[in-house]
């Protein structure tokens, strides 16, 4: 059990029946009267956000949370299927669950399933994966007038800007925390 003196930013709490993580969190104290914990709350399965001032008397239950290790396998139908690396088991999750981390999945990734009470509700990827340069435009020496970027789409169908020196079929590292290419990966 938390007390409100262990509120805090990034805390996971589990609140009529579901998880959540307080993304801003204040510490109130008027002149009279008791202090108050002013905070913005996440729902960690469905992303809904409200704020809730809490009193300092008030207790809170901790998330049942864990992260697993598992590989992505497949995608069927508007679902990704993904194998626990340890029991073979498999659990699959939503597109909504799966989000922008689609695009820089490739078959066999290894990822964290984040678990609620050991139902899936979210994904962790690493923070950089390499993919392969599928379509991308040839680039004129001397053609300055576009910028020192242009777009490219990788293996996953991502699209994204790199220097205009690379080109098709070569393998990019993309950090996937912002989606931003980093550098060539060479063999």
């Amino acid at each position: 059990m938390y007390t409100a003196s262990d509120l805090k930013k990034g805390l996971r709490l589990k609140i009529d029946g579901d998880p959540y993580v307080i993304t801003e969190f204040n510490f109130v104290k008027p002149g009279k009267g008791q202090a108050l914990y002013r905070t913005k709350l996440k729902n960690m399965i469905n992303g809904n956000q409200f704020e809730r001032t809490f009193r300092s008397v008030d207790n809170f239950e901790q998330a049942d949370l864990r992260e697993k290790t598992m590989q992505y396998l497949y995608k069927e139908g508007d679902k990704y299927c993904f194998m626990d690396n340890e029991n073979y088991e498999q659990v699959y999750l939503t597109e909504e669950q799966v989000d922008e981390a689609v695009n820089f999945m490739t078959d066999n990734i290894e990822v964290e399933i984040l678990l609620f009470e050991d139902k899936p509700i979210g994904i962790s990827l690493p923070n950089f994966v390499e993919l392969v340069v599928t379509e991308a435009e040839p680039w004129a020496k001397g053609d300055t007038a576009a910028g020192n970027t242009k777009p490219v789409k990788v293996q996953t169908g991502y699209t994204i800007l790199v220097p205009t020196f690379v080109t098709e079929g070569e393998k990019i590292r993309i950090d996937t925390r912002t989606g931003e290419y980093l550098t060539r990966v060479k063999g």
